[in-house]
């Protein structure tokens, strides 16, 4: 009786195993496909590494710098209320994540000075530039390095300086292998979204999942589809790392040397507090203006049609 217990315990094991060997593949494979749905990327050799990118919409250019955890797949989903309503927007992946390099200077100003050779190879002189979340850093960079091309900057719930806020302490040595390895294991990372996905969305993204299941439909969706993209996260790994580093100490930027015209936008409820950081910007840069909605956490959730609106009336008509 003992050994056809264990004779049955061990075909459920093997069962279950193979179960969730079959998810995990679809997974990834669904993955995989999303990013090549996404777009039809493009890798240029430029100065400062190859960078990746990809582009969709007719008419004036738009660039969208992603946040951590995306590519040019975050880019464009971020983007598509602004493609649609008439804009050209171009999505890099920033270094570090997808197809593009990491070279030895990965920093938020040589990110902004990628950005503008990638600009010259495609013949773009000047154009607005929005970067969301830890892509605001490189925004700002671009924006003080380059202003005569930034027609015009918009700070996405920006995880930029706040003056007096404490530098988090560095991880001990269990958490700080935690962060080495677990985001460089796909396995590790569909095991989160799988086993505890509204553990990871107010982790990840920071926001809380309550709002999220009251969202309707179309933001709930929307939120489902930034945490899926997250995989396959080896491709993402070595740029989600130095987004960590880069964001979990921001520069302080000399943001008073900012020139052109800039939006500040964000939740007072974002658990990764950039609604300081917008504030700061805001009263930082001049004539700059400021959009902090009372809830929506890191991915504004329930705002996104009111941001994209806000967005758009800001740049102007396409």
């Amino acid at each position: 009786m003992r050994r056809r217990r264990l004779l049955g315990l061990s075909l459920a094991a093997v069962a279950a195993g193979g179960l969730l060997w079959r998810d995990f593949a679809a997974t990834m494979d669904r993955a995989r496909g999303a990013i090549a749905a996404a777009g039809k990327p493009r890798r240029l050799d430029l100065p400062g590494g190859a960078l990746e990118y990809a582009e969709a919409g007719d008419g004036p250019p738009l660039l969208m710098i992603h946040g951590t955890g995306g590519g040019y797949d975050q880019g464009l989903l971020f983007g598509r209320r602004l493609i649609a309503a008439g804009w050209r927007v171009i999505a890099p992946s920033r270094f570090g994540y997808l197809g593009s390099d990491f070279p030895a200077d990965a920093g938020p100003e040589a990110q902004a000075d990628a950005l503008a050779s990638l600009l010259d190879r495609l013949d773009i002189a000047r154009l607005a530039v929005i970067g969301g979340s830890a892509g605001a850093i490189p925004a700002l960079a671009f924006a003080l390095r380059h202003p005569h091309r930034t027609a015009a900057l918009v700070a996405l719930v920006p995880a930029t300086h706040v003056p007096g806020r404490p530098a988090p302490a560095p991880p001990g040595p269990v958490a700080a292998a935690i962060i080495r390895w677990g985001l460089r294991s796909d396995a590790l990372m569909w095991a989160g979204l799988r086993l505890a996905p509204d553990r990871m969305i107010a982790t990840l993204l920071a926001t809380d999942p309550a709002l999220v299941h009251a969202a309707p439909g179309e933001e709930q969706a929307r939120v489902r589809a930034v945490l899926a993209a997250i995989l396959p996260v080896s491709l993402r790994a070595r740029g989600l790392l130095n987004d960590a580093r880069w964001a979990g100490a921001p520069p302080d930027l000399p943001l008073a040397g900012i020139a052109v015209p800039t939006l500040a936008i964000s939740a007072e409820d974002d658990r990764f507090g950039t609604a300081a950081a917008a504030r700061h910007i805001a009263a930082t840069v001049p004539g700059a203006r400021l959009l902090v909605f009372a809830d929506g956490g890191h991915l504004w959730v329930g705002h996104d049609a009111e941001v994209a609106a806000a967005i758009a009336e800001f740049l102007g008509a396409p």
